[in-house]
């Protein structure tokens, strides 16, 4: 299994890279890539605060056994160095183990799990479990108390905010919908459209001040990006960062900033020779 956790340099020219069967992309330094998925490209932008090699924003990308379920997650854990190391390490191999399964609960049970040992150390976190399904055209998403994401939709040309109360279509997929007790998370479905953008991101974007100190807020946020051209889904990112970077009057944010774009081109996954499923299987069982 391969991760990406080695530092990019931002100022490299991106290197689109396509994620295998079983494998898992992770990471929480600097870093400014792109992966691509059946059915999804993935561009990560994370800056740590105050130039740091490593901060408290965690992101994931995996994809299943048979490339039809893809999962793409982030967390915000408080703090730097050891505690989010750990933190990021017991979050991979909770992705690696629900990586063929569509259905977030156990996932989100065993992170409110992680969150609640994190509480009784002093820290805190949240997080957002994005699934992709690429049968249906689904996406499943699982909301750790993290800033709601903003889903961009093609046929429309409008940005919405993406919670429970989008336009929601489990019945498709089959899975339990609403609160995941015991916890206080919310699952719920959607269906994608082709060239429909999903917009995930950390609270510094939400919480960047102007030089009079308001804070730009997730309807600021909405307002925002719904003046950022959409045509090439490759510069969104970096356009937000922008928009972000132009409402501080380019002062430097105050937290570790993350952003994540999921662009929907609706591909199916390519048919699998023998040897990739030989292969496949071998990891499935831990070969």
């Amino acid at each position: 299994m391969t991760t990406a956790q080695s530092e990019v340099n931002p100022d490299a020219e991106p290197q689109v890279q396509t994620l295998q069967c079983m494998e898992v992309w992770s990471g929480h330094e600097s870093f400014h890539n792109s992966v691509s998925v059946p059915g999804i490209d993935v561009w990560v932008d994370t800056d740590p605060f105050q130039g740091d090699t490593r901060g408290g924003d965690v992101h994931y990308v995996s994809v299943c056994g048979a490339g039809r379920l893809s999962r793409f997650a982030v967390a915000d854990v408080s703090g730097h160095g050891a505690v989010v190391d750990e933190m990021a390490e017991r979050l991979r191999v909770l992705m690696r183990k629900h990586i063929n399964t569509l259905d977030q609960t156990k996932f989100a049970r065993a992170l409110n799990r992680e969150f609640a040992r994190l509480q009784e150390a002093g820290r805190f976190a949240t997080a957002l479990l994005t699934s992709y399904y690429t049968p249906t055209d689904h996406l499943v998403v699982c909301n750790a108390g993290h800033p709601r994401p903003l889903w961009f939709h093609h046929d429309t040309g409008a940005w919405t905010l993406l919670d429970q109360t989008s336009d929601s279509d489990g019945d498709a997929v089959n899975l339990p919908l609403g609160i995941i007790e015991p916890t206080d998370y919310v699952q719920f479905a959607v269906k994608l459209g082709r060239g429909d953008l999903i917009l995930i991101y950390t609270d510094a974007l939400v919480e960047a001040s102007d030089p009079e100190g308001r804070m730009l807020g997730e309807q600021g946020l909405l307002d925002l990006v719904s003046g950022i051209d959409t045509n090439n889904p490759e510069a969104v990112s970096r356009r937000v960062a922008e928009a972000i970077a132009a409402h501080r009057s380019g002062a430097p944010a105050d937290d570790d900033q993350t952003i994540i774009v999921l662009h929907h081109n609706a591909a199916d996954p390519p048919p699998m020779s023998l040897g990739e499923k030989l292969k496949t299987m071998a990891k499935m069982i831990g070969l």
